[in-house]
C-alpha cells in the first residue's frame, strides 16, 4: 500500500506541473499585447543585437522552444515567433538567455551542453550492454549479467536523470538571471511583471516535471533489476 502511493504521489508531481505549466503558457498567449511592437522572433532578434550578439540566428522550429549552442540559434515555435503576446515575448527572452550563457562561457551552461553530447553515446553505449548482457556475462565471466544490465540502464537512464538535474538550474538562471531583468528594464508595464514571471516560473516547471519523470523511470528499472 505504502509503495503504491509513493508512485501514485510521484507521478501526481510529473503531471500535474505539466497541467498546471501548459494553463499558465495559455493564459497568456490568447491576446496580443498593445505595448509590444513587435513579435517573439523580432524581439528575439532585438535582444541579441542590443546584447551585441549578432552571430546568433532566430529561426523558426517545430521541435519546441529551445536554444541551440552547436548552430548558435534561438528557435521559437511558429505561435512564439509570430506572435505578440506576454508568452511570446518572455519565451523569446529566456531563450536568448541561454545564449548569453553560451556567450559569457558559463560553467554550468558548459558542462550542459557536454552532459548533453556525452549523453547521446551514452544512451548508445547502454542500449548495446543491455542487449548483450547475457553474452557478455558469459564472455567476461562476471559474477553476474545483472550488473551489466545495471551499467547498462544508469548509462540509458541514469545518465538523462543527471542530464535533467544539471539542466535545472541552467534554466532558472536563463529565466531568472538573464531574462528577468531585462524585461523588467523597460520592455513590460509593471502590471505585466507578475504574470511574466508565472510564466518564467512555468517554464522552469517544465524541467524539474521532466527530472522527475526521469528519475521515476531509474527507480522503475532499478526495482526491476532487483527482483
Amino acid at each position: 500500500m505504502v509503495y503504491l502511493l509513493i508512485i501514485v504521489a510521484v507521478v501526481a508531481m510529473v503531471y500535474l506541473p505539466q497541467f498546471w505549466v501548459q494553463r499558465v503558457m495559455a493564459r497568456y498567449h490568447r491576446e496580443p499585447e498593445s505595448n509590444f511592437p513587435g513579435t517573439g522572433g523580432e524581439f528575439a532578434r532585438h535582444l541579441l543585437a542590443r546584447l551585441g550578439l549578432d552571430g546568433v540566428d532566430v529561426e523558426r522550429t517545430d521541435a519546441g522552444d529551445h536554444y541551440d549552442p552547436q548552430a548558435r540559434c534561438v528557435r521559437l515555435t511558429p505561435d512564439k515567433f509570430d506572435g505578440k503576446t506576454l508568452t511570446s515575448i518572455t519565451v523569446a527572452a529566456h531563450e536568448c538567455g541561454h545564449a548569453m550563457q553560451h556567450a559569457a562561457d558559463e560553467p554550468m551552461f558548459q558542462l550542459r551542453s557536454r552532459l548533453a553530447m556525452a549523453s547521446i553515446w551514452a544512451t548508445r553505449l547502454g542500449s548495446m550492454m543491455l542487449f548483450a548482457a547475457p553474452l557478455l556475462g558469459l564472455a567476461t565471466r562476471a559474477p553476474s549479467p545483472v550488473l551489466i544490465s545495471l551499467a547498462g540502464g544508469f548509462l540509458v537512464l541514469g545518465f538523462g536523470v543527471l542530464v535533467q538535474f544539471v539542466t535545472l538550474p541552467v534554466e532558472i538562471d536563463a529565466s531568472f538571471g538573464k531574462a528577468m531583468p531585462i524585461l523588467e528594464a523597460g520592455y513590460l508595464h509593471p502590471d505585466q511583471v507578475p504574470a511574466a514571471r508565472d510564466i518564467l516560473r512555468a517554464a522552469a516547471w517544465t524541467y524539474v516535471a521532466a527530472s522527475l519523470a526521469s528519475l521515476l523511470n531509474f527507480w522503475r528499472w532499478l526495482a526491476v533489476l532487483r527482483r
